[in-house]
This record gives structure tokens, sequence and C-alpha cells, in this order.
């Protein structure tokens, strides 16, 4: 009898768009391209592997999510120190558990989507023995070796009509005024950016963009607002 594949799903860290959608695709790839295979959803992320927490996935489970949000399989945050370990919250490694999991399972490959700190984790996995293919997921586009993320599009569609919103709000008094909007994107800008996609359909608003790859001045912005605020008085 031919050797039975034996694949695990992770969805982990912060939700967003895409992640159901490209589980269906892993999925439905894997039954059409691989005989005698068992598919195992890990509840939670890297914490169903802690716990063994998971269900057996049949075709059927991935039909009818393509356009559902979020993660039918759940997603976790678990603490990691950088390139040594991932740890509970008193410190203790989480690894050997995972492992015991992987190995009871008789996994060949763990499949792992996330963004930063998943990625990271994901190493370390691959560093204590087991088979991991990761997939690219977060809405800040800050993955290297990437063009864009699952997450992101939806992520910056959202930013840019949120900020049209905000120009449509503040429009409508006669006593001048600025307004600040701060986008999440930590150490990159790429959301934020997406804010001045309105630029392409004729919005003059947001008059100015500030990200952190570049270096920001108090000085230099209040000089920036006060001559955009003589342009348009």
């Amino acid at each position: 009898m031919k050797k039975i594949t034996r694949v695990a799903l992770i969805t982990s860290g912060g939700d967003c768009q895409g992640l159901n959608a490209a589980m269906r695709g892993i999925g439905k790839a894997l039954h059409n391209k691989v005989e005698n295979l068992e598919i195992f959803g890990m509840y939670d992320g890297y914490r169903g592997l802690v716990d063994g927490d998971y269900k057996f996935m049949e075709p059927k489970d991935f039909a009818g999510i393509l356009t559902q949000g979020g993660t039918i399989l759940g997603t976790s945050r678990q603490r990691y120190i950088p390139g040594k370990d991932i740890v509970d919250e008193n410190g203790n490694s989480l690894i050997p558990a995972m492992k015991d999991t992987y190995n009871r399972l008789n996994l060949d490959c763990l499949v792992i989507m996330g963004g930063n700190g998943t990625q990271k984790s994901a190493k370390l996995l691959m560093d204590a023995g087991m088979n991991v293919v990761t997939l690219p997921k977060t809405i800040d586009n800050d993955l290297c070796i990437t063009d864009h993320t699952p997450g992101f599009g939806s992520a910056a569609k959202y930013v840019a009509t949120t900020m049209q919103e905000i120009i449509r709000d503040s429009s409508v008094y006669s006593i001048p005024s600025v307004t600040i909007v701060e986008i999440m994107g930590r150490h990159a800008g790429w959301l934020t950016a997406s804010s001045a996609v309105l630029h392409a359909y004729g919005e003059p608003a947001p008059h100015l963009v500030y990200v952190p790859e570049t270096h920001f001045s108090a000085e230099r912005f209040l000089h920036d607002v006060e001559q955009e605020m003589a342009k348009h008085k």
C-alpha cells in the first residue's frame, strides 16, 4: 500500500482576510495531486500543535470558505524568544510538546500561515527537525522577499475607504481644522501609504503622508501643516 502523506495546517498570529482562501487552495491542490492523503487542521494556531487539538479535514471542509473572512481553524499568539525558543507564560519551552504532536501524528509536513512572529517560530520548528512550509500573511506587508501579502489588500482598501469618510466628515465644518490619522503597520509604511491611493481619483487629501521608513521631524511636520493650511483656506 502506498504510504499515507500527512499534512497539518496552521493559521497563526493576527487575523486577516485571505486565510480561508489560502487553506482552500492548499487543501484542494493536495487532494487533487496527492494519493493516500490525510490533512489535520490545528485549532487556534500553534496552540493546537502544543495541545494536540486538531480536526481531520476532508474535502468538504474546504468548500464554501473562499470568501469567508477569518480562519475556520482559529488563531492565537505564542511568546517566542527570537532565534531561541517558543515559550509559555512561565517561560517553559513549548517546542517539545509541538514535536511530540508532530511525531505522534506521523506528520510529513506543517503548512504554516502567518506574519513575522509566526515565520520566526516556524524557523525554530524547522531547526527542531520538523518539515515546514510557510505562507506569508500580514496586513502590514512587511515580510521580506514578498511583493504583497495576503491580508494587505483588504486592509489597504479599508484604510483608503475610512480615509475618504474622514475627509467627508471634516470638510463640512466652516472652521479650518487639521485631522491627524494614525495607521498601524509597525515599522512598515505600506498601509499608511495606501491612503494616498485616493489621489488617483481626484481626492486632494490626505495632504501629507508620513511613513516610518523616513526620518520624522516635528519641526518639519509643523512647517508642512502650515503650508497646507495656507493653500486650502
